[in-house]
Formats: C-alpha cells, structure tokens, sequence
C-alpha cells in the first residue's frame, strides 16, 4: 500500500542514491567477471526465453455495488476484465549451475491490474482508462559461487513480500487476499542479495527508493529503504518458511507542507513484516500459514494493521486441485484498507496527489475463499491453462458496514478467471 500524502516533482537528494549507487558499482564489477567465466555465448543464448501470458475474468456480485471493497485487483463486479496480458523476454540462471553466470528478466504488462501495479513516475500515464501499461520488472542478476550460490539483482523488479504474487499463474485463486492487497509492497527499484548460505537457509539483503517507486520523480520521497530476512528449507523439503522484512519512509513528502511545519515525512518510517510457512503433509495435501503485521510512524498516520490467512490445497486428480482460504485482517484506524473507484484514484493517493479514493472504516475484516483450479493439457504452443472458479464471502467482524455501497456489513461474490500461457 502506498503513502496518503505526497510530493512532486522534488528530485531524490543524492545522499538517498548512495546505498543503491554502491551497491550497483560492486554489481558492475562483478558483471565482467560472470561474463568471462560464464559459460560460451551460444550455451548461455540457449536459455534465452519469450513468453506470454494472458488473464481475464468476471466477479459476479448480486448486490450490485460500484466496487467491492477489500478487493482491488477484482473490485469491479459484475463486468469482464481483462486483467493481465504479461511480455516477458529473460534469462534464467540455471538452478545447477556452480560457477558465475548472469541472467535477465525484462516483464511489461497490459491490463486491468496496471492501476495498482505501478511504479510512481513510469508509464503511470500512458493511457487513460481502466486497462493501462506497465512495466513488471526489467532487472539484472548475476551469480556468483559464494558458500551455495551469491544471487544478485539490480534494476526494477516484484518484492519477495508475500505469499501471492503478481503473476497470477503462481495464485490459488483469481481474487487476492486483504495482506496481498493492503500489507505488503508491490515492487522495488534497487539491489537484493539472495545467499544460499546452505541447503537449509537462504539469506535475503538489500536497499531500495521504497515501494511501487523509482528513481528520481518516481519516488514520492527522498529516502531509501531496505529489506531483510531469511528462508528455511526443512524435512527433505515438505517444511518451508520464509519471513521478510521492508523498512522505510512511504508517505509523500508534500513540498507545500514544509513551510508550514507539518512532519517531515522522510523521518517516518513504514515497517512492512510479512512470514508463510508451507508443510506438505503428503504428495496431495498442502498447507500455508501467513502472517502479516505492518506499522506506519508517520505523526499525521500512526497506524497499524495484522493479518493472519490460512490456506489448503488438495490435488484431487492431475488436472483439479481444491483451494481454501481463510483470512483475518484488522485496520484498527482505517488507514490501510481503501477502495480506489477511479482508475488512477491508486498512484495519485501514492503520490499525494488528488483523488477520490475511499477509506475503510475501523475494522476487523475476514473472508473466507474456496474455488478449484482446473488445468488441462493443451497442445503447442500452449504451455499452461489455468480455470479458477471460486466463491468468496468477506464480512466485518464488528458489523461495520463496508461493503455494497456502505450498505452491508457482508459481501458475496462468485467469480473465475482464465490464465492462458504460451
């Protein structure tokens, strides 16, 4: 979730560049190196990759609101949307490789989704209805053989927060959850360092303009943030567990505000803790934990919000796998739960810039999802298709009413995508 107030046009302090700007001078030296040692070009040009990846669904509300809440990337009920068209050229480093080798991945997207996938500053304004264009990443990594392998990024790329991702290939479900939607950063501009420090742990470190932002104009502050934490890998791999940390101011620094005292919104930090834990209790029969705690010290914010969501997933035969989701999410102050009716209501409230975004009330919300995801094989050059009917019931455990046009205290909605990957 990005800051409520912001600034524009106030270019970035070079003081904020100089974690990134060190970070990408080791990178640069690094690069020669993995280029030599890499392996001959036409061996390297052979895990060259182009695909794409199309998605688009319906969210079948009967109340017939303007947007359901808790919801962001499916808000809109009752109307097709085409959520995702995903353009991805890369290359991947090969999980066995041993030495140094360096890869790539450039992903733009065309769709629905753009309204909350924005990096502030980039392509925010390409187009002016709901379906826009973005950039998903376009970063560079290199590895190096430091104990079980150094991976380091550099450039734009999706956050390692979280449990659901962008590509929606890698969900359980069309919809999204509270945590994915309001307690975790999207992407990042920087540098992340991946160490496998062993079979069993994986240390993650890095620093970055914050979240959903760039360099420059594209951030809607003048400071840097930074992620941390670790992954585990247990029990021959049936235990997993990742818990990912990400510290920086995120509020808009407003350049009006300064001569009137109010805070200066680089001062504040937003910290943004997210953890999962996964354990295969047999080749079918699969479990998620997460949980989810985000806090903002900004003076004019002071809020705070947790989540918890549990989820089950049964491959009943090769081609149908059951999903279940169970969710809590408490906003105590209303400040991290919103809904965004206009399509650029997202960036211009990451900004600071008017909009008509809507907040919820003080609440406690859960929802509770099921659905099935349903993948035949198809022929070339289908790679994969995906069908995720689901049905999802959201409420507020106080009874405030947040959903249907403020007129329910619950919300019922019957939806299903399609995912199309060549």
């Amino acid at each position: 979730m990005g800051g409520r107030d912001g600034r524009e046009g106030d270019r970035m302090p070079r003081s904020h560049l100089l974690p990134a700007a060190t970070a990408a001078l080791a990178l640069a030296t690094l690069l020669p190196m993995a280029a030599e040692a890499a392996d001959a070009p036409a061996a390297w040009s052979s895990n060259l990759a182009l695909g794409l990846q199309l998605e688009g669904g319906v969210s079948f509300n009967p109340a017939g609101p303007k947007s359901d809440n808790g919801q962001l990337f499916t808000d809109k009920p009752n109307t097709f949307l085409f959520n995702q068209g995903l353009l991805t050229f890369s290359r991947d480093i090969p999980k066995d490789t041993s030495g140094w080798d360096i890869g790539f991945h450039v992903q733009a997207l065309y769709g629905s989704d753009a309204r909350y996938t924005h990096f502030l500053g980039l392509a925010t304004a390409a187009t002016r209805s709901r379906t826009q264009l973005d950039l998903t990443e376009a970063s560079v990594s290199v590895r190096a053989p430091l104990l079980n392998g150094l991976l380091v990024k550099a450039g734009a790329y999706p956050t390692p927060l979280g449990y659901e991702t962008i590509d929606p290939s890698t969900n359980p479900f069309y919809s999204h959850s509270y945590i994915f939607n309001f307690g975790i950063p999207l992407k990042h501009t920087g540098v992340l360092a991946l160490l496998h420090a062993s079979d069993a742990l994986d240390l993650y470190g890095g620093v970055d303009t914050g979240e959903n932002t760039t360099l420059g104009n594209g951030d809607n502050n003048g400071a840097a943030a930074g992620l941390f934490g670790f992954g585990l890998t247990l029990l021959g791999g049936r235990l997993t567990a990742t818990a990912l940390s990400h510290i920086g101011p995120e509020n808009p620094e407003l350049s009006a505000s300064r001569p009137l005292g109010l805070p200066d919104a680089n001062r504040y930090n937003r910290y943004e803790n997210d953890a999962y834990v996964t354990y295969k209790w047999t080749d079918a029969l699969s479990t998620t934990t997460e949980f989810n705690y985000i806090r903002d010290d900004h003076p004019l914010v002071r809020a705070e919000a947790w989540g918890v969501a549990q989820y089950v997933a049964y491959t009943l035969i090769d081609t149908v796998t059951l999903n279940g989701r169970g969710e809590i999410f408490r906003d105590g102050k209303g400040f991290f739960v919103a809904a965004f009716p206009g399509p650029f209501d997202f960036v211009n409230a990451e900004s600071g810039r008017p909009n008509t975004a809507v907040a919820g009330p003080h609440a406690t919300y859960s929802e509770v999802t099921f659905g099935l995801t349903y993948k035949p094989s198809l022929p070339k050059p289908v790679s994969g298709l995906l069908i995720r009917p689901e049905l999802r019931y959201d409420s507020t455990l106080g009874g405030q009413k947040a959903f249907n046009n403020g007129k329910d205290s619950h919300s019922v909605t019957i939806a299903s995508d399609v995912v199309l990957t060549f």
